[in-house]
């Protein structure tokens, strides 16, 4: 099964840490999904379907699940996340080196779970916590393949109302799945393959 989209990696001051994920194209149709590890390590999956509930939970561990609406606005200089009691704005820089490096990659290859597993090494050097393949549970195993790499300058990020406090790092790591999104804010063009021993 294959998904075309963004993974967006933030942290507050207030030790909320969120990631949002922005899919396009999926064997799912196009939607976005929220998860979010507070400071106490709380996690919680925001999500906009039981279908898509299914599928994720069956990938990643969560403590909370929430089915609502989740809304991705995105733009050149802004997005803009509404998902249940988060309210989120964030801000893309320019490609990273990185990113840069990653964008001179074909596309069919730069897709490819073998580009994956060739990226997974210098992945873990450079980026602590982060795994581009790995076993993601209920017998699946899943390669992100990145495209492209942005920062994320600034956000505002707030629940239930509430201000979750200024941009910072994700630190701790999140503990949703194999590996954590980079510690720096960021944005990631990527094509994630999951391989299903059920076929759902």
């Amino acid at each position: 099964m294959r998904f075309d989209g963004w993974i967006a990696g933030l942290g507050t001051t207030g030790g909320v840490r969120i990631v949002v994920g922005y899919w396009p194209l999926s064997p799912l149709g196009p939607f976005a999904d929220v998860m979010v590890e507070r400071a106490d390590g709380h996690r919680m999956l925001l999500a906009p379907s039981e279908e898509v509930v299914r599928f994720v939970t069956a990938t990643y561990r969560f403590d909370e699940v929430v089915i609502c609406p989740v809304t991705v606005i995105p733009a050149h200089d802004r997005w803009d996340v509404a998902a249940g009691p988060l309210a989120l704005t964030f801000t893309p820089g320019r490609p990273t080196v990185l990113g840069r490096l990653l964008r001179l990659a074909p596309g069919r290859l730069a897709g490819s779970p073998g580009w994956a597993a060739l990226c997974d090494v210098p992945a873990r050097v450079l980026m602590r916590g982060v795994r581009t393949r790995g076993s993601a549970g209920a017998g699946r195993r899943e390669w992100y393949a990145a495209r492209d790499l942005r920062s994320i300058t600034a956000a505002d990020a707030a629940w239930d109302g509430r201000r979750l406090g200024a941009l910072r790092d994700v630190h701790p790591p999140v503990r949703f799945g194999f590996g954590s999104v980079p510690r720096r804010p960021s944005l990631t063009r990527v094509a994630t393959t999951v391989e299903v021993s059920d076929g759902v």
